[in-house]
C-alpha cells in the first residue's frame, strides 16, 4: 500500500469536523437539562393542590450526601451461596429432564387404573328414561314461556 499521503489529508479534516459537530450536538442536548422547568411552570390556581405545589417548588431541601448511603447488610447470604443454589437447581432440572425424557416410561396396567378410578367415583348412574326427559323438557318450556301482557 503505497498510496500518496495527499489522499488522506482531507480525511483528517473530516474527522475533526465530525468530532466538533458531535460535541456541539451533545452540548446542545445537555443544555436543555440546565434549570428547573417545574419551578417556572404555571400552576392552575383552581387546582385543589395549587398551594402545596407552589410551596414544594419553592422549598429548599438539602441534597443527599454519600454518607447517607446505608451500610452493606450483613444478614444476607454470601454471593458464593447464590451460585451454589443455582447449581443445585440446575442439577435438579437435569434429573427431572432425564426422568421424564421420551422413551423412559411406559403405560402399564391401564385397565387396573381405570377400574380403580371407577370404584373411587362411586356407582354408575342409570340413564334417564324417556318419560323423565320429556317431563323435564316440558317443565323447561313452561318456565320459558313469557307471562301474558298486563291488562290495561
Amino acid at each position: 500500500m503505497n498510496a500518496p499521503h495527499r489522499l488522506f489529508v482531507n480525511a483528517r479534516a473530516a474527522r475533526k469536523a465530525v468530532l466538533v459537530s458531535f460535541c456541539a450536538g451533545a452540548a446542545s442536548l445537555l443544555g436543555g437539562c440546565v434549570g428547573n422547568p417545574l419551578a417556572e411552570a404555571p400552576v392552575d390556581p383552581a387546582s385543589p393542590i395549587a398551594a402545596e405545589v407552589t410551596r414544594a417548588a419553592r422549598m429548599k431541601a438539602p441534597y443527599p450526601k454519600f454518607t447517607d448511603i446505608p451500610k452493606v447488610p450483613t444478614d444476607v447470604r454470601p454471593l458464593r451461596q447464590y451460585g451454589q443454589a443455582a447449581d443445585e437447581l440446575e442439577r435438579a432440572r437435569s434429573q427431572i429432564e432425564q426422568a421424564t425424557a421420551p422413551q423412559t416410561w411406559t403405560l402399564e396396567n391401564t385397565e387396573g387404573f381405570a377400574s380403580q378410578a371407577r370404584r373411587a367415583a362411586g356407582p354408575e348412574l342409570a340413564a334417564p328414561n324417556q318419560a323423565d326427559s320429556e317431563a323435564y323438557a316440558n317443565e323447561l318450556r313452561r318456565r320459558a314461556t313469557p307471562p301474558p301482557p298486563p291488562a290495561r
